[in-house]
């Protein structure tokens, strides 16, 4: 432990300590902070990655057509996003369009894994920082008070208390714990029917999908799509119950987490009514897309324009271990339309690795630093995603855009309808527009979204069993490489906005930057100062845990951190300053023998 003075009356009692690896994710995740006891803040977080991974690197002089196979190995959770979003890419640069019936079992695959990954995050890791066992060992009190709170949502999901809920979540032993695992298998079923393997496609090509579109693969995804929606509807009502019960039994808790509302979302589900790939009708078909791509900044809709968010990416350094590249040569200097491609635009940046020793004064991370330029005000943002379903929500809703059977944008929020299911009847939900962007309101977004999905899949089911009754089942176009082309995709991972940024060359990779959410939101500090949104969210706010610098878990970080959704489990480790090193080796989600 290690106490510092201010100069003045006010005395801080700092102490440095650091989460490297943060648990319940993949292991590269370090969270550095100095943490102020006796106000009860955070003053001071750095988010450091300690992983290389030279995907643009090692892309060129590749065969174009095997980008969706190699980049769906970036990760080993949401490898068919980039599968998905390199395949946009080279449709634009092939100039190919998927037929509508690929389009829509594309589209199914997609919010199957949604719906698959959101569960497992949710309620088998995020829920753990929720759950009795947790608030047990950190807010006792809150404990207490959660055994005399009636749970307001208590005839749709069963629990009579919050404490109940809380109850239900503990890891390996809890009902909904349990239950949340069995509806990740199911829903991973559904993503097999439509993209063959989980979690690099072994069906999904630029062009369109090997899948055979028979009536029983449909019927297979429906069967198992109806048998989760009663866990769904449960999940949005517990969660709400939870998430209310904290803002009422923590006053001041919506800081935990909050940032100023910089929020990107790039889209997702291609309508195939009005896409066509090319670059020079992007903003049309993106604007059809079944979630709104978008920028907000202070909960104001700035664009929706995919071009407009195309070319107001830059890809800023800093405080990353990287030469800079603006000497080098522009692959694009204009992109299809004319406009001006800048030379921190992905289509043009060069990886040039540099590694150093790690300095929270200088360059501490292998993260570079994308930011997004609103020419409004010439300021280079660091938005963030929100975890992927508030930003997708929010965006949307603003929009108004999406308008189906089973999903409405309203412009204040999104209606989503869901059928009768086995226990409980038709159920309209409704996400609307929060005060706050923070840790609960991002965890909130993400149960309305696995709804959201299932809704969707729906539709999209309605469509494809359409066109192939119809006998329409053309799944796949074909096409030529061409001797030079440039494309970009555009879609959302689970956590958020993902692009692919493609040049070709001689029918070669001549440059191809991959930019899934995790840069967008680890980002260190950039050459201008800005720190990244997990630094931004976790910096200058409140501690509520109960517990001493001795015991001390850092409940509150963590749910600010893990609400932006990074990644898998590992071990941890815990520094204290003064040079005394804590480390806790234990299961990969705090346990099930909590005591």
């Amino acid at each position: 432990m290690t106490e510092r003075s201010k100069s003045g009356a006010d005395t801080e009692q700092l102490v440095e300590m650091t989460w490297d690896p943060i648990t319940r994710i993949i292991g590269n995740l370090g969270i550095y902070t100095k943490i102020d006891f006796k106000n009860r803040r955070v003053a001071e977080c750095h988010a450091t990655s300690s992983l290389f991974r030279g995907y643009s690197v090692f892309m060129k002089g590749k065969d174009p057509r095997d980008a969706g196979f190699i980049t769906s190995r970036i990760c080993g959770i949401c490898g068919d996003n980039h599968t998905t979003c390199s395949v946009y890419a080279q449709n634009m640069a092939y100039g190919v369009k998927t037929p509508p019936l690929g389009e829509h079992i594309l589209n199914l695959g997609e919010a199957a894994e949604y719906m698959f990954d959101h569960t497992l995050f949710q309620d088998n890791l995020v829920f753990i920082d929720f759950c009795e066992a947790m608030v047990k060992k950190t807010n006792p009190s809150v404990l207490k008070r959660a055994r005399q709170t009636e749970a307001p949502n208590a005839e749709i999901h069963g629990y009579r208390t919050i404490a109940d809920i809380m109850e239900a979540y503990n890891p390996y032993e809890g009902a909904v714990y349990k239950q949340a695992l069995q509806v990740s298998r199911t829903t991973r079923e559904m993503f097999c029917k439509m993209e063959g393997r989980h979690v690099h496609p072994s069906t999904v090509y630029p062009g369109g999908v090997g899948t055979m579109p028979e009536p029983s693969l449909f019927t297979d995804y429906l069967t198992r799509l109806v048998s989760i929606l009663d866990f769904v509807k449960q999940a949005v009502a517990m969660n709400d119950d939870v998430f209310d019960f904290f803002y009422e039994a923590l006053p001041g808790y919506e800081e935990v987490g909050r940032r100023r509302v910089l929020l990107g979302c790039w889209g997702a589900w291609q309508n195939p009514d009005v896409v066509d790939y090319r670059y020079e009708h992007m903003t049309d078909w993106g604007r059809a897309m079944y979630v709104t791509p978008g920028v907000v900044v202070d909960g104001k809709l700035v664009t929706t324009d995919l071009v407009d968010i195309n070319l107001g990416i830059r890809i800023l350094l800093g405080s990353s271990y990287y030469e800079d590249w603006v000497n080098e040569e522009p692959f694009v200097t204009r992109d299809p339309l004319g406009n001006p491609v800048d030379i921190r635009h992905p289509w043009n940046q060069t990886t040039i690795p540099l590694p150093q020793k790690r300095d929270f004064d200088d360059k501490y991370s292998w993260v570079m630093s994308p930011r997004w330029l609103d020419r409004r005000s010439g300021d280079l943002l660091a938005l963030d995603t929100g975890g992927g379903p508030f930003a997708r929500l929010y965006v949307t809703a603003l929009a108004g855009l999406v308008d189906t059977p089973y999903v409405k944008a309203t412009g204040s929020g999104v209606r989503i309808t869901l059928p009768k299911s086995e226990k409980l009847p038709e159920t309209t939900l409704e996400w609307k527009i929060p005060q706050w962007s923070n840790a609960i309101e991002r965890d909130r977004a993400r149960a309305y979204f696995i709804a959201y999905s299932a809704a969707m899949s729906l539709h999209f089911l309605e469509k494809a069993m359409g066109l192939v009754r119809a006998g329409d089942t053309k799944v796949f176009e074909d096409f030529t490489v061409p001797d030079e082309g440039i494309g970009c995709g555009f879609h959302e991972a689970v956590r958020g906005v993902l692009s692919h940024h493609l040049v070709i060359r001689d029918k070669k990779i001549a440059n191809y930057h991959p930019y899934p959410p995790t840069p967008w939101n680890a980002s260190p500090r950039d050459v201008n100062g800005v720190p990244g949104p997990y630094e931004d969210a976790v910096q200058d706010m409140p501690i509520f845990e109960e517990n001493g610098p001795e015991d001390f878990v850092g409940v509150d970080i963590m749910r600010a951190v893990r609400s932006f959704d990074p990644c898998l489990p590992c071990g941890v480790h815990m520094y204290l300053g003064g040079g005394n090193v804590l480390k806790k080796l234990h299961s990969p989600t705090f346990g099930a023998a909590h005591g």
